[in-house]
């Protein structure tokens, strides 16, 4: 029918090959990160491990590094069509080393805001944010020990990995959406915290709240697209008993 056909070419019009979507992606991670260096070295006075406002400096770089960017790209090595065939150990390695990365970048992150809050006598862990940002690292480790526990150890039952991998799938989206609600919150407490006593304030709207903000949006769009691209069916990778995956198979082996 009519209704049908116009359907199928609406359908085929949103449909986005899964490389450029992943090269669009990797490409907004990377200006993220650029805009979140930019903005500490041009507006809050670059970068130093003394202890100051320079040391707080690498808190949001190193979290929206590790736990927005690099997470989201260990997130997404399942979607990648190569790894639809053949042994998975390459890309559990991968995926496990990513998150790992992610993970360590995210504890450096929060040692230098701890180390600038005691350094100055700042009380810590007393916002919303902090609490979120907190709960969220808390999570993650939980996630990758268990991630590592069920699907890296040899000696995992297959049973114990069918059972935890939904588990898994769903903290895993969760954990990226946390991690961009605590980059944007934390974005926001800092720029209220600072414009103010001798800047524009912000409520006046300067340059710096004009850029993070903007940088707040980036990174909103950036987790949405992840989630987007893990949620989309016809790019999860196919159960390896399952006809979709032996027509994998056949047509990457043919």
């Amino acid at each position: 029918s009519l209704a049908r056909r116009c359907h199928h070419r609406s359908t085929a019009m949103l449909d986005v090959p899964f490389l450029p979507f992943c090269a669009f992606l990797g490409a907004l991670g990377l200006l993220c990160v650029a805009m979140v260096g930019t903005w500490c070295q041009h507006w809050r006075g670059g970068f130093s491990l003394d202890g100051s406002s320079r040391t707080f400096n690498w808190h949001p770089v190193l979290m929206v590094t590790g736990l927005v960017v690099l997470y989201g790209a260990a997130a997404l090595v399942y979607r990648i069509p190569n790894t639809w065939s053949g042994p998975k150990l390459p890309w559990k390695v991968l995926h496990g080393s990513l998150a790992l990365g992610a993970f360590v970048l995210t504890v450096l992150g929060l040692a230098a805001v701890f180390c600038f809050h005691n350094s100055q006598g700042t009380p810590n862990m007393y916002s919303l944010h902090s609490w979120m940002g907190l709960g969220t690292v808390l999570l993650f480790s939980c996630q990758w020990a268990a991630g590592f526990g069920a699907f890296l150890l040899p000696w995992a039952p297959a049973w114990l990995r069918a059972l935890y991998k939904p588990i898994h799938v769903f903290f895993g989206s969760t954990i990226l959406m946390l991690s961009v609600a605590s980059c944007v919150s934390g974005i926001n407490e800092k720029l209220f915290f600072s414009l103010k006593n001798g800047t524009m304030e912000y409520k006046l709207l300067p340059a710096e709240a004009v850029f993070a903000n903007t940088l707040g949006l980036l990174i909103l769009i950036f987790g949405v697209l992840v989630v987007a691209a893990l949620a989309r069916p016809s790019w999860k990778r196919p159960d390896s008993d399952s006809p979709d995956s032996r027509q994998v198979r056949d047509a990457l082996g043919g």
